[in-house]
């Protein structure tokens, strides 16, 4: 089938490295609302020569990842976490309603539960001013992430991660932005016979042509409260769903890329079968924190834990695919001005 101009990667309706800085010390537990987590101040001394060294602090991620504390809700649609849409637009070749200013605020409807997580700053391989692989599917995605003893993040820990701790529909506030992050771009038709095409030398230029990608983390303003760089926009993101559904199963895209689609925290996409790969999606990863780094959960909603099992395998055998990136020093002809 052949795929839709836009892929809406916030789509509910259709059913090592060089990395960043570590995580900070964790403070004590939020009573409610979780905030990003902040080291606490050094004590003042009389005598700064007479204060002994003071002890290394356990961390609770892995070098480069962000460590989350939130209260989520746990309810992927919209309509019921009560976010109320004060103005949308479906100018879109998907016919799909893109909402542009939420009301402040959210309720949920559902239990709430406490989520802590850590989950790569960037997109993979998790380095700022990278550029993510494209043309993997989400079998790839588990797989790469595995490699670096992480795993594919989960549908909720992507959303409370973008969210932020006031739980706001934008990364970055209530109002559709293409000022904070990389959306809106004009669609660059493909050519989907080159597209799909094995061999580099062919498939090389036609996504060089197609690319409006921007360097990860090179948008200050496109960053969650939690500190988590491009989360909407830029490319389409594979997440592992909690419970399976549409085409994906197991697997659905969050954010969206760089068109003019639902570029939001919640919506998800999980019309496409999971082994599907495409020029504007890419991934990033998760990973389970270090208990012995954390203070005891004490009161407040119930805590959540990523299950377990393992993503299943690709039903064809298929070896993990790297995907592709761009030659260094690319430069490709529809990129963003910025």
């Amino acid at each position: 089938m052949r795929p839709l101009p836009w892929l809406c990667g916030a789509l509910t309706a259709c059913s090592a490295s060089a990395e960043g800085p570590s995580s900070p010390p964790v403070p004590a537990p939020p009573a409610a609302s979780s905030a990003p987590v902040t080291a606490p101040p050094l004590a003042a001394t009389a005598s700064a020569s007479a204060a002994p060294a003071s002890a290394p602090t356990a961390q609770p991620c892995p070098q480069g990842m962000v460590f989350v504390d939130a209260v989520h809700c746990p309810d992927t649609e919209t309509r019921k976490v009560g976010l109320r849409c004060l103005s949308s637009d479906s100018r879109n070749p998907n016919h799909l309603t893109i909402c542009d200013r939420f009301a402040e605020g959210q309720t949920c409807s559902v239990p709430e539960r406490r989520q802590r997580f850590c989950i790569d700053r960037y997109e993979y391989p998790n380095e700022k001013g990278g550029h993510p692989p494209v043309m993997v599917n989400a079998y790839d995605a588990a797989g790469l992430c595995a490699e670096k003893g992480k795993r594919l993040c989960f549908e909720s820990e992507w959303t409370a991660a973008c969210e932020g701790p006031d739980r706001k529909p934008f990364p970055y506030g209530y109002e559709r932005s293409k000022a904070h992050c990389n959306i809106d771009n004009p669609y660059v038709h493909p050519k989907l016979a080159q597209l799909h095409h094995p061999d580099d030398r062919t498939r090389g230029p036609e996504l060089i042509k197609l690319d409006q990608s921007v360097p990860s983390g090179s948008l200050e303003t496109c960053k969650s409260d939690f500190g988590v760089y491009d989360l909407t926009g830029n490319f389409d993101e594979w997440v592992r769903t909690e419970w399976r559904r549409g085409q994906g199963k197991w697997a659905g895209l969050k954010g969206g890329a760089w068109g003019h689609v639902r570029n939001a925290c919640r919506p998800i996409t999980t019309s496409h079968v999971a082994h599907w790969s495409y020029y504007f999606i890419s991934f990033r990863c998760c990973a389970d924190p270090d208990a012995s780094a954390l203070p005891p959960v004490e009161g407040g909603p119930p805590l959540w834990t990523a299950p377990r099992d393992e993503p299943p395998p690709h039903p064809a055998g298929h070896p993990v695919d790297r995907g592709w990136t761009p030659p260094p020093g690319t430069v490709a002809p529809h990129a963003p001005k910025r």
